[in-house]
């Protein structure tokens, strides 16, 4: 614990010193308001990622101290992670990096950390039998694309303040604790420094948004969040690969998803952003019925009250992996029961038939 909390004071210190010169510089500013994804109507630093990156340096570098032997492993994952996290920053100052551009740079750090770290996806748990995965032309594009994809879709659920900040807390938490069932030193230290520091910008950022995490920060927060589970899961056997899968089942499945969604009922590039996004739905279509006419006005409120629908929707895929972590058969059973409560919910909003327990007002719902 003592890495979670210098990481987190670290960061929240880094985080306020970041506002104020991206306020007085103008530096990292985002005024787009008129996107098909914004939420906001004040200028806000989008370089969230630079004093979270900062903090996990600065308590990698206390813990190393402490423990000279994690030097190699940490200064390698925080290398890789820097080269993952390049392309999202470029675009936050710039807006000019294409999609395609950064997912190429995640794809290039996930390949640098399954040479440097030996993450990779290397056996395929079932409930009668363990399958190993050793053609290389198997195991690295599948460690490439899982981990990159993993980076992408924390990028994509960052759409309102503190949803993917809590939810990469969530997760990051659970990683330590079966880090720590199973005597995974390393993973657990680095776990708490990256749940540390996302807490502390986690002060700015939620509930009134000073600072957003920015594509940097996602891409940053994503890819540690692939590499760490890989290397929980393959340096472990008894840690079941489905808990890697149920555990970052919310956003990987909202990824996949929307992909799905954009090409084959729309026609559109994967790649171009809309607003059904299943938290987009949940606050046009939930919250501004909720927080009532008058607030429903008030952009920044609403953007906070959405987030909490999401962190609950997110604790039934991350809770169950926790307790179920070595048991394979239960993990893919949660796994089958989230894809099917996602898309009946989905569908339900959608639809305008959103369930009565989404609405914790009195107020009448919109589809009555």
């Amino acid at each position: 614990m003592f890495s979670f909390f210098v990481s987190f004071l670290s960061c929240a210190l880094l985080t306020l010193l970041v506002i104020k010169t991206a306020r007085k510089h103008g530096l990292g500013l985002d005024g787009d308001f008129g996107g098909v994804q914004k939420v906001h109507s004040h200028m806000v630093a989008r370089i969230g990622g630079i004093p979270i990156f900062l903090a996990v340096v600065v308590a990698s570098g206390i813990s190393i101290l402490r423990e000279p032997q994690m030097m190699a492993w940490l200064a390698t994952l925080i290398a890789c992670a820097a080269v993952a996290m390049s392309g999202g920053i470029a675009e936050d100052y710039t807006g000019r990096v294409s999609p395609l551009r950064r997912l190429s740079l995640t794809l290039v750090a996930a390949a640098l950390g399954y040479w440097l770290l030996d993450a990779r996806v290397g056996r395929l748990d079932l409930p009668w039998a363990v399958v190993p995965i050793e053609a290389l032309w198997i195991v690295l594009p599948l460690t490439m694309l899982a981990v990159a994809g993993i980076a992408n879709a924390i990028n994509i659920i960052d759409g309102f303040n503190g949803l993917a900040g809590v939810i990469s807390i969530f997760m990051l938490l659970s990683l330590s604790y079966v880090a720590l069932q199973v005597g995974d030193m390393f993973v657990l230290v680095a776990a708490l420094i990256v749940a540390g520091a996302t807490a502390g910008f986690l002060i700015w950022n939620y509930p009134v948004g000073l600072i957003f995490l920015g594509d940097g920060g996602a891409y940053f927060l994503g890819f540690l969040l692939g590499e760490l589970a890989l290397l929980l899961v393959m340096r472990n056997p008894g840690v079941s690969t489905w808990y890697a899968a149920l555990l970052l089942i919310y956003p990987a499945f909202e990824t996949i998803f929307s992909a799905y969604r954009r090409m084959f009922v729309r026609g559109k590039s994967p790649a171009m952003p809309d607003g059904i996004h299943l938290h987009s739905l949940i606050f046009r279509r939930i919250v501004q019925w909720t927080v009532g006419p008058r607030e429903a006005r008030a952009l920044m409120k609403r953007n906070a009250r959405t987030s909490p629908y999401l962190w609950l929707i997110s604790l039934l895929a991350v809770i169950p992996a926790t307790v179920f972590w070595k048991n394979t058969t239960a993990l893919m059973f949660f796994c089958l029961l989230f894809i099917i409560s996602y898309l009946w919910l989905y569908g339900r909003i959608v639809r305008f038939k959103s369930p009565r327990w989404l609405f914790l007002s009195k107020k009448t719902r919109p589809d009555d």
